[in-house]
Order: C-alpha cells, then structure tokens, then sequence
C-alpha cells in the first residue's frame, strides 16, 4: 500500500485562506462589534496576491484573481498593519502570520465552531458511501478540537452546548475520550489534564484516500471554513493511501495519536445486555402442562398417551432450563395476552425437541433444496414457514407469491361476502372461494418487493417494498390487512419477533425501525448507520434487533432503550445478511466479502472468519444446538460450518480428509490455492451492488462454463470449518433456514 504524508494542507493552507478574508456563511466571516477590528476583505485579498506572485505560485495567484475582484492599487503589509496595532502582531510580522492573525480575528464570534462543525457535519452525511467512514474519521479530531479551543478562549458555556450536541457522533469508537473531556470545564482543566495535552502536543493521524482528502480540502476552500482549516493544518497530519480505507486497529501507528488507543470500541462493547431466552408466559405454561396431563392420564392407553408422558418430562426439563436462563420480568418486552395459538405452538415445539436430530461433524443434516423456474430473473427473496406449510418469494413485479408446499389449496375470501356476517368458523369457511390453486399471488405494493417474512404460527406474511411501506397480509384470508408507512426511502429487508406481534424493517434511509402489528406507526427508530441498513433479525428472547449495513458494521439495538449497545467491525464490504444461534450467545454476519463471521454477543467479540465462498454470501442460519451454520450464497453453493469446534475438531475423519485432499492437489499443482471439499474449484462473482439477487448471481466476468457447465473460476483458501459443500447446476441460492428437527431448508431461482 503506497501513501504520502500530507501536514494537512502545505502551501495550500495559504492559497486557501483567500476564504478566510471572504468570509463564510452564517457569520463565521464577521466577528460583529468584537474587540478587534478586522481588514477589509480586498486588503487582504491583494496582499495574499501579492504574496503568491513574490514566492512564485502561480496557479495559486492566478485562481485567486479569477475569484476576487481586484480595484484599486495593491494593499502592502503597512496598509495592513494600519488596521490593527502593533502591540498585537509585532513589527516584523509577514504575510502568511498576518493571515493567520485574521483567522484569530474570525473567532470572535462564538458560534463559529458549531455553524462550521454543523456544516461539515451535513455535508458529511450526504457524501458517498465509499469516502464517508474516512470523513467521519477525519471530523473526530476537528471536533475535539473546536471542543478545546472554546474553552481556552473563555467560552466555557458554549464548549459544553458543543459537547453535548455532537459528542454522540462520537460515541461508539471514542467513548473513554468523550467521558474524559466532558469533565472540563475551564481553561486550567484543559491545561491540566492529560488527555486533552496529549491531543494540543500532538498530530493526529488519519487515513484518507486521494480522492477523499481532496472533497475535504475543497469542502473546507469553498464554504471558508478557516477555523477548520486552521484546526487540520495544524493538529492533523492526513496519509493519503490507494485502494478503501478500512477502520483501524490499535496496532497500526500512523492512525491515531502513538501510544494512545484510537479505536476504544472494546470499551463501547462493554456495556451490559440480558442475553438469556425470553420467560414463558405462566397462563402458557400452565395450559401446556393441564393439555399434557390430560391426555397422558386417559385409561386408554395408545401412543398418544404414550407421547404425551414423554412430552410432559421433555416439558419438565425443558421448563427447568428456561427458569434459569430466562429474562427477569423487567427485563422482558411486553407481549399482549397469550391466545391459543400459542399454547399448540409450544406442544409443537415439544414434540420437534424430541424428533431433532443431533448433529455433529460426523452427522451432518440433510438439506431440501427448492428451486424456482421460469422466474425470469426477478425474484428477489425467499422464505418459509415454521411449519413448512408455505413457502413466499418477493417479485420485482411488485408482488408477493406464495406456494403451499403441502399442495393443499389456497383459498381467499369470495368478492362479494360481507364482513358483518361472518361470525363462526362455518360463517368464513362460507365465504371462501369455492376452488383454488397450490399459488396465490398477493398484489398490494406499487414496487419491487425486497422482503419477505412469515409469523411463526403461519397466519400472517410481511412484505416491504421500494414503495417505501412494510404491509402485513392475512394468510387466512389472502387480503393486506394493514399499510405501514414511515421510512422516507426504500425498504430492503423485513422480520418477524420470535413471539410474533412485534416486527422490525431496514431501509435505504440508514434506519432500522420496531413497529407492532396494532399501530400504524414506528415504535422505535434505530439511527447510527452510516448508510444503507440492509438486513434485520430479533434476538431469540425479541429484547434486541441486529442490524445489518452497507457501511461494513453491523449493530445490536437495545429495543426498549431504541440505543446501540454493540457494534461489530471488520467486514470489508456490505453486509446483507445477519443470524443468531438460538440460545442468543453468537451472531453469524455475511454479504458482498464473501466471508462469514462469527461473533461473540457478550463481549462484541469476532470468533472466527469463515472463508471458502466464492460469491456474495446472502442467507445465514444455525443449527437449534447453535454448532452449525449453514450458509448460501451467489456462488450457487450451500455450505455447512462447524461453529463450536473442540480441540481436538482438526483431528475428525471429515476434516483430516479434505485437508489430505487439499494438500494432494497442492502437490499435483502448487500453484493451486486450497479447493472445496468435493474438489471442485470455486468461482468468483463479480455481482453488481444492487439490492436484486438475480442480477448479483447473473453478471459474473470472471466466472465460466466448462464443456460439462460446471462454473470454472479462480480458486480461493477455505476455512478449517468447512464441513461440506452441496452445490446446484446454476441455482444461487437466497435463502437457508434450519427447521425444529434441525433439516436445513434451501430456496434459489434457477439461472441460465
């Protein structure tokens, strides 16, 4: 990686400070009735030309005529120092000190740094996803700063109004140093204090790229931001690099102040949150074990009653455990009251904890693979029930479909029954249509539908669109029974809470938002992305949502606070799908980099990078003991990964002979990289950014077909974790999900 030092601006800092003597928007420019006078704007305007033209900087001098006005003979340095006393500058002050004195000048207006911070602040916001985490990066020392200078000026009520205004910019990636500097409060603290010594006495490195250190330096030129040019020149000194700028860590020396920690996320991360599964509702628990009891002690005796008793001490140990590992009641998010749904829902689960099948690197599970033809590339998501009941997909035709996987007929309401006569179960099944088919098409949104979602008693769908709304569909009745709307732009990603009634939505505003099936409105709204929030899951126990962004992090929200409590950083792409083991411990996150990472919830920790696709990585799900992932991807590819791995997990039959085949394909060509575990080479998609899957999996350079069809591509290092690879002819595959009994579930559009 090549790079230069740049000490802020050089000799630009001076052709630049022509917008110091224009004056910048909001008053900066104009210190009002101050202590001191000012020069007029062309007095200093003619001899910073004037100083141009003496050292021989040409284009400078030219520029500055261009953009001023000159009338009148040429301003010298006397004329200048007729306007301020000599006690103030010295008799041998030269041009670039009697800029800088001017500069001084400007500050006499107190609301300077926050009008230009506000400024740079917006302007920041607005800029392209590619540079703003470097821009971000550079406002940090700027604004500690402009926090420090106000209180050596005297202006200590207007330092802490600048403090408590835009510190939580700051927040995440500095907290330690927010906490310490919001303890000053006059100008012998600042002199005092370590901290704020060891950023006047020192430069700040940062990291730019070309292209971003030049939108800095124009931003600050043309709005005449000279306070903040005075602050960069002389606080920071910016390394312009080639290629992204990714977040620093700790070790690398020239980001930061040495010997002082830059990035403090550890201590953001430290924060404590309830992880524990969510208490089970007492009227629930009681019901199951009556229904339980009831048919366990009938006289009869058959394999009901058989199944029952076995499901009353799975119950039992099943109740045991959840008592010590549940949320207390204050910790707990209100649910409304339990129906009876809830009470079939649990004896389900009963009966699929003691069907599930155990799985292990020597027992891996089966996967049943969907595929969907004739979709001519519009499909853009995939899900499936609980149950396996149904399965939607969102189409780029504005509509949602749904298919019965159990080929039973579904069947909406006729067109003309009135609502005020249904009354019973006899009174709807009435009214329903008489015939109907194993698909149903619901049309409702006037947008490509990105999302899709389905409750986990099978009776409601929600879908999101980019005609900004979220919109809940009855299952029953095949009708949209409610239209959210909130979001100002498109929304890339819905989901349902574990419990149902709660749901969550990510959109291209950089928000997450909490909405409730009975309000029309957001409860909450989840702001701190820099850009795009593209996929959305609740935590197991629905006291958390983690969210997903094309800014290369992703963030776990507190849902009762609506505040981030942790923040994961080390993608060095978009990250478009998020997933949390079901005891809510680890959180597994992918996207465009191709990589999957496991973190640690508790402590904000990465685990491990799983690498071995060769494509956009689009749906993640775990195992229900949380051992396995399952991962698909663009690369057409379903993958299983081996999370909590022993000591001794190198040492297993599986893995040793995929490592010996690794290595007897080296030996048969050494400049072969590691290759999949069925031997075939994997591919690498160049996928568009786009939020359609279909054109991602599509428009691959760098991928093609061998005479067989089989995708030839370069090859890339696999991970110790990878268990096994199922791939399919030309299928990318958009969704994995892993049921009760622990079947993984797979759905992808078929691709020519």
């Amino acid at each position: 990686m090549s790079g230069r030092n740049t000490d802020a601006f050089d000799d630009a800092s001076v052709a630049g400070s022509n917008g110091a003597a224009n004056g910048g928007p909001g008053g900066i420019g104009n210190s009002g009735n101050g202590s001191r006078r000012q020069a007029s704007q062309k007095q200093v305007e003619k001899i910073v030309l004037q100083y141009l033209k003496t050292k021989g900087y040409r284009n400078a001098e030219k520029a500055l005529r261009e953009d001023a006005i000159m009338d009148g003979a040429e301003t010298t340095i006397g004329d200048l120092a007729s306007v301020f006393p000599a006690s103030e500058m010295g008799s041998d002050a030269n041009v670039p000190e009697w800029v800088l004195f001017y500069s001084e000048a400007e500050q006499g207006n107190p609301d300077a740094y926050s009008q230009s911070y506000r400024e740079l602040r917006r302007w920041t916001d607005s800029s392209l996803d590619v540079y703003r985490h470097e821009l971000y990066a550079v406002s940090f020392p700027i604004f500690v700063h402009a926090y420090l200078d106000l209180h050596m000026r005297g202006l200590h009520e207007k330092a802490a109004e600048f403090m408590e205004q835009y510190s939580r910019d700051h927040v995440v990636h500095h907290g330690k140093d927010i906490e310490t500097l919001t303890t000053l409060k006059t100008k012998a603290h600042v002199e005092e204090n370590a901290l704020a010594k060891l950023y006047r006495e020192n430069k700040y490195g940062i990291r730019m790229t070309r292209v971003g250190f030049e939108l800095l330096l124009s931003f600050l030129q043309d709005h005449h931001f000279t306070l903040l040019m005075r602050t960069v020149n002389q606080y920071l000194n910016i390394r312009t690099i080639d290629g992204a700028v990714q977040i620093a860590s700790e070790s690398e020396a020239d980001v930061g102040i040495t010997g002082h920690t830059q990035n403090q996320l550890d201590h953001f991360n430290s924060q404590d949150i309830a992880l524990g599964s969510a208490p089970l509702d007492p009227f629930v628990r009681d019901e199951v074990e009556r229904t339980l009891q009831s048919e366990a002690g009938r006289h009869i005796k058959d394999s009901t009653t058989e199944e029952a008793s076995a499901l009353l001490d799975t119950f039992a140990r099943a109740k045991q455990d959840s008592t010590t590992n549940a949320l207390s009641a204050r910790d707990a998010i209100p649910m409304p009251p339990p129906r009876g749904v809830e009470i079939e829902q649990q004896i389900a689960n009963l009966k699929a904890l003691r069907k599930r099948v155990a799985l292990s690197p020597a027992a891996l599970p089966s996967v049943c693979m969907y595929t969907l033809h004739n979709t001519d590339n519009t499909m853009n998501c995939a899900t499936v029930s609980e149950d396996l009941s149904l399965m939607a997909g969102g189409f780029s035709e504005s509509y949602v479909k749904i298919w019965s996987l159990k080929r039973e007929p579904l069947r909406g309401f006729q067109s003309n029954f009135v609502p005020n006569s249904v009354n019973s179960e006899e009174d709807m099944e009435a009214v329903r249509e008489k015939t109907g088919e194993d698909s149903r098409k619901l049309i409702g949104h006037s947008g490509p539908v990105f999302g899709v979602d389905i409750s986990f008693d099978s009776k409601y769908l929600l879908s999101c669109s980019e005609d900004k709304t979220a919109r809940l569909w009855s299952l029953d009745t095949m009708t949209n029974v409610v239209c959210y709307r909130g979001h100002n732009y498109p929304i890339w990603d819905v989901s349902f809470a574990p419990q149902g009634f709660y749901f969550a939505t990510a959109s291209h505003d950089r928000t997450a938002r909490l909405w409730s099936c009975d309000h029309i409105y957001a409860l909450r709204i989840f702001a701190g992305h820099l850009s795009d929030v593209n996929c959305v899951r609740f935590h197991p126990n629905a006291k958390y949502v983690v969210t997903g962004s094309c800014d290369k992090t992703v963030r776990l929200w507190d849902v009762q606070r609506g505040s981030c409590v942790r923040v994961f950083t080390g993608h060095t792409g978009s990250v478009d799908t998020v997933a949390i083991s079901p005891d809510g411990r680890i959180m597994a996150s992918a996207g465009e980099d191709q990589t999957v990472n496991v973190w640690d919830l508790g402590s904000g920790r990465r685990m491990e990078s799983l690498t071995g696709h060769t494509g956009s990585v689009y749906s993640l799900a775990f195992s229900q003991e949380g051992t396995l992932l399952l991962s698909g991807s663009a690369d057409e590819t379903v993958r299983a990964w081996d999370i909590k791995r022993t000591s001794t997990a190198s040492d297993h039959p599986i893995i040793a002979q995929r490592q010996s085949e690794q290595e007897q394909s080296k030996a048969t060509d050494p400049d072969a990289m590691d290759v999949d575990s069925d031997g075939k080479s994997a591919g690498n998609i160049a996928g568009s950014p786009g939020k359609d899957k279909a054109d991602t999996a599509t428009n691959g350079d760098s991928k093609k077909r061998d005479a067989a069809g089989i995708w030839k591509s370069k090859r890339v290092a696999e991970s110790d974790a990878l268990l096994k690879t199922w791939r399919t002819k030309s299928t990318p595959v958009y969704s994995v999900t892993m049921t009760k009994r622990n079947l993984g579930i797979a759905i992808g559009a078929f691709t020519l």
